[in-house]
C-alpha cells in the first residue's frame, strides 16, 4: 500500500457505529438531571455543533460555565456508556471495510470518543484488523477534531498522504478537520447533523456509507 493510494479516515460515532439513538437517549437523560427539556432527534440534528458547549448555548441561551460543562459532559458520558451497549454497526460496515482492505487500500479510524474507551469498543465489534491505525481523543472533550486529525495523519506519514486521503464522517467538524490537513471529506446523514447543515460544509453529502466510499474514490481517483 503506497502513499498514492486513496486512504480513508473513518469517523466512529454516528458513522461506523449506528449510535444516534443512544446519543439522543443519553442527551435527554442528562438534560433531565440538569433541568433542560427533552430534545427530539430532528431538533438535535438542527442544533448540534462543535465545539459542543456551543450546542448547549443554543439550548440554554448562554454558554455553560466551565464548571457546568464539566458536569454536563460527565453526566452525558455516564448515560451514553450504558446506552451504547445495544448499538450495532451501521448497515454494511463489515463488508465495506473488508472489501476496501482486500483491494489493497488503507483505512484508519479517528474518533473524538476517548482513546482508552474507543480501542476496546472497536475491538469488541471485531473490525480492528481492517484499520492501520485507530485513534481516539486525548485530552478534554468538547473540542474540534482538527488538531487530532493533524496528529493522526502525521502518525501515518508514509502510509497516507493528505492529498490522497478522504475523511468520512457525520459532522461538519469532520469536513473542517479534513480541510485543516489538506484532505477531502464526505459527510453521511445518519448521525448528528441534518442534511441541510451538512450541506453547508460544501463537501459531498450522502445517505449511505456505500455512497460515501463511492464518492471518496471519485474525489481521489
Amino acid at each position: 500500500m503506497g502513499k498514492h493510494t486513496t486512504h480513508l479516515v473513518w469517523d466512529w460515532n454516528g458513522t461506523l457505529l449506528d449510535d444516534i439513538a443512544a446519543v439522543i437517549g443519553a442527551t435527554n437523560a442528562a438534560f433531565a438531571e440538569i433541568g433542560l427539556e427533552a430534545i427530539t432527534l430532528e431538533r438535535y440534528r438542527e442544533l448540534y455543533c462543535v465545539p459542543v458547549p456551543r450546542f448547549y448555548e443554543r439550548l440554554m441561551g448562554r454558554l455553560p460555565t466551565a464548571e457546568e460543562w464539566e458536569v454536563m459532559d460527565e453526566i452525558f458520558h455516564r448515560h451514553y456508556t450504558t446506552q451504547r451497549i445495544g448499538c450495532a454497526l451501521t448497515a454494511g460496515v463489515e463488508d465495506l471495510l473488508r472489501d476496501w482492505r482486500q483491494a489493497g487500500r488503507s483505512q484508519s479510524l479517528l474518533s473524538m470518543y476517548g482513546h482508552e474507551q474507543l480501542v476496546p469498543v472497536v475491538r469488541g465489534y471485531g473490525i480492528e484488523n481492517h484499520f492501520i491505525r485507530v485513534d481516539g481523543r486525548t485530552g478534554p472533550s468538547g473540542g474540534s477534531k482538527a488538531l487530532h486529525m493533524e496528529r493522526h495523519l502525521a502518525a501515518l506519514a508514509g502510509s497516507a498522504a493528505p492529498e490522497h486521503t478522504v475523511v468520512i464522517g457525520d459532522a461538519v467538524d469532520d469536513a473542517v478537520a479534513a480541510a485543516h490537513v489538506g484532505a477531502k471529506a464526505v459527510l453521511y446523514t445518519g448521525g448528528s447533523h441534518s442534511r441541510a447543515s451538512l450541506e453547508e460544509a460544501g463537501v459531498p453529502v450522502v445517505d449511505t456509507l456505500t455512497e460515501a466510499v463511492e464518492e471518496a474514490m471519485r474525489l481521489v481517483a
